[in-house]
């Protein structure tokens, strides 16, 4: 099968997008900037004199998202410009919306219980065909074959089920359903260690409870699909923590049949954000044009035209390769330097752009740097990459008008 055969109904476009237009003024990034304690007040100050305006204007836009989802055909970028600001009211908004922005639903809302149809049971045959023990499917293969027998052949001697060579566990053949059964054996340990590491503090996904175990075997089911859908890839260190937000926001969908189907959904939703980013998990193209440290590169560019005194004390003065930090806010996207909830709003506004969730993501790294710009400038290769590993709880309000100033003021 090949990569990412089980992507939405259109084509994913799988090689990286081109850099696009890099800000070509640093004038006003300290304007942008705050130090920890300016960072506090601002954002106390800023919570208490908006706190009554910014309910009401949260209000506001959760029923005019509710007006645009009752459209029979519904206008994509009305609602990527309301998301992008922030879903209010919870998953009872944001699962459907997140669908829609990541094609999973049709705009036509008349296609849905089809659309929704064709998937679910897309994936319960996905679910069916990879998760199958060999011995399972020794056995089946063992009845068609009494099946198909015939009995005069026997002569009175017992019937007995013919297993192939390339079925018997012994059989280190390519072909053999045994041998695949051993190297996938150790991806999926892989898989376990990191699903009960997800969000440990977190009792949705962590704990002995039955609702905490269910939410692990989903995940699990998930990504092993995944790897056995798309060997060229298989599955990264990572991924659950990528997965993780999306089936927490599904299973929490108000619609029970919604919440049924949450691990369905995920499984495609996925699938289809993974593949604005698939070449950052492709071990390969690393040192490419395309790969990891090429995207790191962009995100240090864009930094060195938008503000190059701090890039220039950051990778010049003290030395801090943008890979030390910025390689896991960008393969997870920003999944764990944020609490849970702030990092569901940052999706609101990655997967809203429709740019891609890509260029948005090197916008909001690059004012993460820009909003602790005194503090780095300040510090040395230590105290900085302590800084930028454990990123300091921050304004995420602000930090996305940062942002999106950035896309405002480029060239």
């Amino acid at each position: 099968m090949g990569l990412f055969c089980a992507s939405t109904s259109t084509d994913a476009s799988f090689s990286t997008r081109s850099s696009g237009d890099l800000l070509n003024s640093r004038s006003n990034s300290s304007n942008y900037a705050e130090d920890d304690d300016d960072a506090a007040a601002n954002s106390s100050a800023t919570a208490q004199d908006a706190a009554a305006p910014l309910a009401d204007e949260e209000i506001s836009r959760q029923g005019q998202i509710l007006q645009e989802l009752s459209k029979k055909v519904i206008n994509m970028d009305e609602l990527r410009k309301l998301a992008s600001q922030g879903i209010p009211g919870g998953a009872c908004i944001r699962s459907t919306v997140w669908k829609l922005l990541l094609g999973y639903l049709p705009v036509d809302r008349s296609r849905w219980p089809s659309a929704l149809g064709k998937k679910r049971s897309q994936y319960k045959h996905f679910k069916d065909e990879l998760l199958m023990n060999p011995s399972e499917i020794a056995r089946r293969l063992g009845k068609a074959s009494l099946d198909n027998h015939d009995p005069d052949r026997d002569q009175g001697y017992l019937s007995r089920s013919e297993i192939s060579q390339g079925e018997h566990p012994l059989c280190l053949g390519q072909t053999s359903v045994w041998n695949q059964f051993f190297k996938d054996a150790e991806i999926i340990e892989q898989i376990d260690r990191d699903v009960l590491r997800t969000h440990p503090d977190i009792h949705f996904f962590s704990g002995d409870s039955p609702s905490a175990k269910s939410t692990q075997e989903a995940l699990k089911n998930i990504l092993i699909v995944f790897a056995k859908l798309n060997p060229g890839i298989r599955y990264v260190q990572g991924m659950n923590e990528i997965l993780a937000p999306l089936f927490y926001v599904f299973k929490n969908d108000p619609d029970a049949e919604n919440a049924a189907y949450a691990e369905a959904d995920s499984f495609f939703c996925f699938v289809e954000l993974l593949s604005s980013f698939r070449d950052n998990f492709v071990q390969q193209l690393d040192n490419s044009v395309m790969g990891i440290r090429a995207t790191i590169s962009r995100l240090s560019q864009l930094l060195k035209e938008h503000d190059e005194e701090l890039w220039r004390h950051l990778e010049i003065t003290s030395k801090v390769n943008p890979q030390f930090y910025a390689f896991r806010w960008i393969t997870l996207l920003l999944s764990q330097e944020f609490n849970f909830s702030d990092s569901l709003r940052i999706w609101d506004t990655l997967l809203s752009d429709l740019d891609g969730p890509q260029e948005t993501l090197l916008r909001v790294c690059c004012a993460m740097l820009i909003i602790v710009r005194r503090r780095l400038l300040a510090g040395d290769f230590t105290s900085n990459l302590k800084l930028l590993q454990n990123y300091p709880s921050t304004n995420i309000d602000h930090l996305l008008y940062v942002a999106n100033k950035l896309r405002l003021t480029s060239s």
